[in-house]
């Protein structure tokens, strides 16, 4: 079991890490015109997607930032804040109850979408299906950690799971043993987390790099009738 753990948190996140960018790199090279969102809205662009969209994406961008600062934050800088880990736990559970919600009402109403529409499911690739479902199972995953964290408000848990994420940024050794005891809950999600690194080269989600922000500062078009 050591042995499994060591590779499991210590060396596939490096794995991870290196097809995540190298595999993104090489496809934006050599297949340009396969890096988009390839959007079905034109098959299905009823209220409910519309819905369900809005708060997957609200959702999972929120709960993207609040994982990225809450593990690489270094504890003094939220120390020097006035948080303790105790009410930084607390924060985080909150927080990712709420936007857990969002994104699992928005994504639970485009999973029904891509099964049980027939012009979606019949335009929609394996790895469209695949990838979809693998975040409602992270989902799931992240969701179930908030009733185990709830269980013990003092912090430790969320202090350990930091820690490996800053071992292995920074390449220190010990990641592995920093999170050898937490639940299992938690350690599938940190795993899913890292299989969805793996595989994001090969699946639409690359289009997020080419997210068009300057969409927000963009003057509106006026369109008139002739």
């Amino acid at each position: 079991m050591d042995y499994i753990n060591q590779f499991l948190f210590g060396y596939f996140p490096y794995i991870a890490l290196a097809v995540f960018v190298i595999g993104s790199i090489a496809r934006f090279d050599l297949s340009q015109y396969t890096w988009k969102a390839h959007s079905s809205q034109m098959l299905d662009n009823s209220k409910a997607f519309q819905l369900g969209n809005k708060l997957f994406h609200s959702g999972i961008i929120l709960l993207f930032f609040g994982h990225l600062f809450g593990l690489l934050t270094p504890s003094s800088v939220y120390y020097a804040l006035g948080l303790t880990a105790s009410s930084k736990q607390l924060l985080a559970i909150i927080a990712g109850g709420i936007f857990g919600t969002m994104t699992f009402i928005g994504m639970t109403i485009l999973v029904h979408r891509r099964l049980f529409n027939p012009r979606v499911r019949a335009n929609s690739s394996q790895m469209d299906t695949f990838i979809l479902l693998l975040l409602y199972v992270q989902l799931i995953l992240g969701m179930l950690t908030i009733p185990i964290s709830a269980g013990h408000l003092d912090g430790g848990v969320m202090l350990q799971l930091s820690d490996w994420a800053q071992r292995i940024v920074t390449f220190r050794a010990g990641a592995a043993e920093a999170i050898a005891d937490v639940n299992i809950i938690f350690q599938l999600h940190i795993f899913l987390g890292l299989v969805m690194f793996l595989v994001f080269p090969f699946t639409r989600l690359v289009h997020v790099f080419s997210a068009p922000v300057w969409y927000l500062g963009r003057r509106y078009q006026l369109v008139r009738q002739r």
